[in-house]
């Protein structure tokens, strides 16, 4: 505890605000573009968590299908997700993002025309093509383009967007079915979610291509050996790919699937209605904000693996708690904002951790593929939790599965290397496509980069 007292307080000293400054006009308008995107992205795909609650009720379906909804579009994500980050690779970061943005705001839109449960799945799980292109093409965007100093605080603070999109979302929940019939008022909700999407592609108006992918490229068309969608399970990357993906599920996977059933869990287990559950969620993406913005902090300053495995810890210990006491009233409000804290705060370093750990030749490929099998294998736990519902309870099925998520994740943290001011390159090396990292050096650089440079 007192390490981290002291490493808060040189925060407060000398990076809180004075990192943004020293970003050159290329990096923030890279910075909020990708903020704007993930903040929209998270807000159409949140809008649906609190749909869920009612379909169940006017449709008829049982837990078991609700699951198999979320499940669909974040296995959909999962395909889209790498299919968009092996394009980056081969057409641009910059240009994929805008075509994502349209995709997913579009048919989150078309969702709220559904007339059935086959519809609808059939609609989300186009969405979900794009929503996991979102984060692939721009999280490499994010993390090429920042320096190494600031790239766990830019990256990091990016994601936070999710909070700001989660809390948008909680907030339109709560007033639109606060104010129009539930028959219909699913419907308006999800139609909202397509205008935020023009403002994105204004501010992305003016972005670029990162000078090491516009290298890399180059290389790559010079020796004419482009690496294929299965150059991520070579056996010199191999290793990374497993570790890498299995960290996500722990984190983004395990979280996926709490964000998903807890509009539900407030409704049938602590017996909120709809509108004051919007509210309520609303405090737990509060602290998820500011565990983002915590996190992205102690990304660059404890390292990226003392940060996760810190708030896996955290993560265990508040599941527990918010599961399985008799909670009710302000002590489950308070309580609110530590688990969106920890349990989705954790989120931010996983941007710079995957844009490090990868070679150049196939980072948006490895990246995408690792973050989006998280969300894939977070689909199939949002089902197992539908499924452990109807044995056990909404409440233990959630616990059971968040805590083996954040125990897989925890071990994966420590296999794999420390990446704290790696500088990326634009090697590409057609034979073996090595990863770009090893032990970091004091310097945050590993004796093979030292050596290119």
């Amino acid at each position: 505890m007192g390490r981290l007292a002291a490493v808060a307080r040189k925060l407060r000293e000398e990076e809180m605000f004075t990192w943004y400054k020293e970003l050159t006009e290329r990096e923030r308008n890279t910075f909020w573009g990708c903020f704007a995107g993930w903040a929209v992205d998270a807000m159409d795909a949140q809008l649906f968590s609190f749909v869920l609650p009612i379909l169940i009720a006017a449709w008829g379906m049982s837990t078991a299908q609700a699951g198999y909804l979320a499940t669909a579009t974040l296995l959909s994500a999962a395909i889209g997700g790498w299919a968009c980050g092996y394009l980056a690779d081969r057409f641009g970061r910059a240009r994929i993002m805008q075509l994502t943005i349209l995709w997913f705001c579009g048919f989150t839109f078309l969702a709220g025309f559904a007339q059935d449960f086959q519809q609808l799945m059939f609609l989300r799980i186009l969405q979900g093509l794009g929503f996991g292109g979102e984060w692939a093409a721009g999280a490499v965007l994010m993390g090429e383009i920042i320096r190494a100093e600031h790239r766990g605080k830019a990256v990091g603070t990016v994601q936070s967007g999710f909070g700001v999109g989660w809390s948008a979302a909680a907030i339109l929940a709560g007033l639109v079915l606060a104010y129009f019939p539930q028959d219909y008022g699913w419907r308006v909700l999800l139609m909202i979610g397509v205008l935020p999407g023009l403002l994105v592609l204004y501010l992305r108006r003016k972005l670029e291509e990162p000078e090491i992918f516009v290298r890399t490229r180059e290389l790559v068309e010079k020796t004419g050996n482009r690496p294929g969608l299965g150059a991520i399970f070579q056996p010199e990357t191999l290793p990374t790919t497993v570790l890498s993906s299995l960290l996500a599920f722990g984190v983004i996977g395990v979280g996926g699937a709490i964000v998903n059933w807890l509009p539900t869990f407030m409704k049938t287990v602590r017996e909120l209605s709809p509108g004051a559950s919007g509210y309520y969620v609303f405090v737990v993406t509060g602290g998820s904000f500011f565990g983002f913005l915590a996190s992205a902090y102690l990304a660059d300053r404890l390292g990226r693996r003392r940060t996760f495995q810190l708030f896996l810890l955290c993560s265990w210990s508040i599941t527990i708690a918010y599961m399985f006491l008799p909670l009710s009233g302000w002590p489950l409000i308070v309580l609110g904002a530590p688990f969106g804290f920890f349990t989705i705060g954790n989120y931010a370093a996983l941007g710079p951790f995957f844009t490090e750990l990868f070679p150049s030749a196939i980072r948006a490929s490895g990246q995408s593929f690792a973050y989006n099998f998280g969300k894939a294998a977070g689909a199939a736990a949002v089902s197992m939790i539908g499924i452990l519902a109807q044995h056990i309870g909404l409440a233990e099925a959630i616990g059971l599965v968040a805590l083996l998520g954040y125990s897989i994740a925890f071990a994966a943290t420590l296999m794999l290397p420390e990446t704290r001011g790696v500088q990326l390159t634009s090697s590409y090396e057609p034979s073996a496509l090595r990863s770009d990292i090893g032990a970091a050096s004091p310097q945050g650089q590993t004796p093979a980069l030292r050596a290119r440079r």
